[in-house]
Parts: structure tokens; sequence; C-alpha cells
């Protein structure tokens, strides 16, 4: 978990897919965060991509750094806990100008049954369980 986290951190940006009805949407994405053993992303209530999450959970998320690219597949579940979302906003202070823990709009989401891959053009990919 901790290697993943790294990675997408040191990465800044990462690219998380989901779905609209038949129509695969893509966009980028900055916030990850490991609380109670679980990784975490970020976003708001009133975005498309929550709308489209709630419909179908299942997303992937993809990010490149120095040759090298992680694919993260999974179950997206949200988490209405305050505790987790202070703690994704507490470790993104500049997403306060936006959001709040109370504000109604925040949402955070941890993956479940997922799956990462790293891969590159020089190795062999390597997987790892979450």
């Amino acid at each position: 978990m901790e290697e993943i986290l790294r990675f997408l951190k040191e990465a800044g940006t990462y690219y998380l897919a989901t779905v609209d009805g038949d129509q695969p949407r893509v966009r980028p994405f900055g916030t990850v965060n490991v609380f109670e053993g679980r990784l975490y992303i970020q976003t708001g209530k009133k975005k498309d991509v929550s709308k489209q999450l709630h419909a179908n959970p299942k997303a992937e998320l993809c990010a490149f750094l120095d040759g090298t690219w992680l694919r993260l597949s999974g179950t997206l579940v949200p988490d209405e806990r305050y505790e987790a979302k202070k703690a994704m906003l507490d470790a993104y202070p500049s997403l306060r100008a936006m959001y709040d823990e109370n504000d109604g709009n925040t949402e955070v989401l941890y993956f479940e049954n997922a799956s990462a891959v790293f891969s590159s053009f020089t190795a062999a990919p390597r997987v790892i369980g979450l």
C-alpha cells in the first residue's frame, strides 16, 4: 500500500477512468490518501464523476512516473465518516478553499477488491493486491 501511495504522490497527477452509461470517462485527479489501511481518493458529490461512481463503482486509475506506470483497478466505496473526510482534507490543505468535512459535498471513496499493476517497457508487470 505504501509503495502505491508513494508512487501516486510522486507522480502528482493520475487519471481516473469511470463509466457513464456505455461511454468511458477519464479525468485527471491528484488526491490520494491512506486512512485506516485503505487507499482513498476525493471528489465532490456534485461532480459527474461522483454520479458515475454511484451508478457503477468500478474504476481504474493510471499514473506514469520515470518510465513506469501504475494501473489500479477496483471498486470505489464511499465513506461518509467525518474522520475519513478530515484525514483527506488535512493531507491536502489547499482543498479547504473548496471543500469542508461538513459541507455535504465532500466525498471520499476507498478502493476495495483492488489490484495494482506496475508496468514498464523494460520489465515484466508486477501485480500487487490490496
